[in-house]
């Protein structure tokens, strides 16, 4: 009895070619679901790192951010070949000759191919724009970008006469000699070895960068104009002769954005 239910039951379901494979239907949903859960995981861990890097950026301050932004469109243009880095660096006889004026901008703004080097030289330019910004230069951004441009001027007019082809790490060097001048009492190590204050700190990198093989004539540049602004803006105005309203290192008074208001005596 047994064998002929068995018989009509294979009988009633066909050959096996005209049977429909099981498909296991509660498996799929659960897979397309857990996939769909991972791509969301994801897609909101990346607008996370997103929405942390815009407030970052946007927590420089203007100066320092804008001057960020253009070395690295600089250097993304090299990396992409649309810019060669010998149209960028600075030619006296281009300039001159041919009126590449643009010249007088790029040697600033390129620090060489993306690498270590191009983060070193990031990391340094944005921690001390920013503190000098943020710091002795707060509500003062008129006069930041004032030291930048006569810092850049005086680089300019010395590098006809030196072999260099790009200025910007000398501008940096002039911006951590100045935050380092005007912080003196601020204790700083280095690599973890020793320890000193911040007025040492341009010759220790000036010492590891001759260790590292590198020329000395970048920094000193970098170093000697700094120390002229420094003394011409806190240095010279102090002194019994000179005169206390004389500050030649100051953006002209039409040129200030941020003024103080003075209250009116009551």
């Amino acid at each position: 009895v047994l064998q002929e239910r068995r018989l009509e039951c294979v009988l009633a379901a066909g050959p096996r070619w005209q049977r429909s494979p099981r498909q296991p239907a509660s498996r799929t949903p659960r897979r397309v679901r857990t996939h769909l859960i991972q791509r969301l995981g994801w897609l909101r861990q990346s607008v996370h790192v997103f929405a942390m890097i815009d407030a970052w950026f946007y927590d420089i301050p203007p100066i320092t951010r804008t001057y960020m932004t253009l070395c690295f469109a600089t250097t993304s243009a090299c990396a992409l070949d649309l810019v060669s880095p010998l149209s960028l660096y600075f030619n006296a006889r281009a300039i001159c000759m041919k009126f590449q004026l643009w010249r007088l901008a790029t040697t600033f703004l390129f620090f060489g191919p993306f690498g270590l080097d191009f983060l070193f030289h990031m990391f340094f330019l944005v921690r001390y724009a920013r503190l000098l910004e943020e710091g002795s230069f707060r509500m003062r951004s008129a006069d930041f970008l004032y030291m930048l441009l006569l810092g850049a001027t005086l680089m300019l007019c010395i590098a006809p006469f030196i072999n260099i082809q790009f200025l910007g790490s000398s501008l940096t060097f002039m911006m951590v000699y100045i935050w380092a001048r005007r912080n003196d009492s601020v204790r700083m190590s280095f690599l973890g070895l020793f320890q000193f204050t911040a007025p040492y700190l341009p010759w220790v990198l000036l010492a590891f960068s001759v260790l590292l093989g590198n020329s000395p004539v970048v920094d000193v540049i970098g170093i000697g104009v700094g120390h002229i602004y420094y003394f011409l803006e806190d240095i010279y105005p102090l002194m019994p002769a000179s005169g206390r309203q004389c500050v030649p290192c100051r953006a002209p008074p039409c040129t200030c954005s941020h003024k103080r208001a003075v209250p009116d005596p009551a």
